[in-house]
């Protein structure tokens, strides 16, 4: 579990950033703009000296757990996976290859690190929900951390968890809604306007914070006040932006969300993130 310095950790982002670029180039295909929009969210809970893990020791019954609920953006997940150590950053251009355990969605069976098959969208809080009382029940000091999109809050099964995790006071558990303001089919608020976030996940009984998702030291502050609350699970509605921060993806535009960036493209992204 290491906790590296601010500068650090702003490095580590941009690594990530590249290799999610990289890898769904390669591939032709992905999501690399839901991927972009949470990477500061991944890079403080596994950097940050948030989470809990042992990557010489994937099952460690103590651990802490990261659900990527919001499935689509497994780029991201296994560029993070690579750099805390879990397998070589050398199997990051197979993503989405026949016969890779890189799928386009997380698989727990093939890929050490990964603690759900996700991509389903609207279950990954469910299986958050249970793996919070599993652990408490074994007396285990872990913690459950779930990324969620927000178009994702559609899903009617989110709020069937958020309300058990209310009635059992599962303060162990923690939800991270990924808000960059799309969804596969256009805008979140003209799909199912659902705003605003944080008096509506607190009317489920949760300790609800608003922050910048970009802002690393905003995202690590709230991960630590997270932990310090007693009796109801948490909630960080992070505000980003979809595609962050490339100019030409800035999520404006809906055919982004499932498109992998041409070589030409990539190319410049690069330059942006300056890497």
């Amino acid at each position: 579990m290491p906790t590296l310095s601010l500068a650090d950790l702003q490095a580590k982002a941009k690594t990530i950033r590249k290799e999610i670029i990289l890898s769904t180039t390669a591939a032709g295909s992905g999501h690399p703009t839901s991927s972009l929009s949470a990477v500061e969210i991944a890079v403080a809970l596994y950097f940050g000296g948030i989470l809990r893990y042992d990557p010489k020791n994937p099952h460690w019954p103590q651990r802490d757990r990261f659900i990527l609920s919001k499935g689509h953006a497994a780029p991201l997940l296994y560029a993070v996976l690579a750099e805390a150590g879990y397998f070589s950053p050398d199997l990051l251009p197979t993503l989405r290859r026949l016969g890779s355990p890189l799928e386009g969605h997380p698989n727990a069976r093939r890929l050490a690190g990964v603690e759900a098959s996700t991509g389903s969208l609207g279950e990954g809080l469910s299986i958050g929900l249970g793996h919070a009382l599993a652990t408490r029940l074994d007396g285990y000091p872990s913690r459950i951390y779930v990324l969620l999109g927000d178009g994702e809050l559609d899903e009617g099964q989110v709020w069937e968890a958020a309300m058990a995790a209310k009635k059992f006071k599962l303060d162990n558990l923690v939800a991270i809604v990924d808000q960059n303001g799309f969804q596969q089919t256009g805008p979140t608020a003209e799909v199912l306007d659902l705003r605003p976030l944080v008096p509506r996940w607190e009317s489920f009984g949760w300790y609800a914070q608003e922050i910048n998702g970009h802002d690393l030291q905003e995202v690590l502050a709230a991960f630590k006040k997270a932990s310090e609350t007693k009796g109801k699970p948490s909630v960080l509605v992070a505000r980003t932006i979809k595609g962050y921060p490339l100019k030409a993806a800035l999520g404006k535009d809906p055919n982004h969300h499932g498109k992998a960036l041409t070589p030409e493209e990539a190319k410049v992204a690069l330059q942006e993130i300056g890497v």
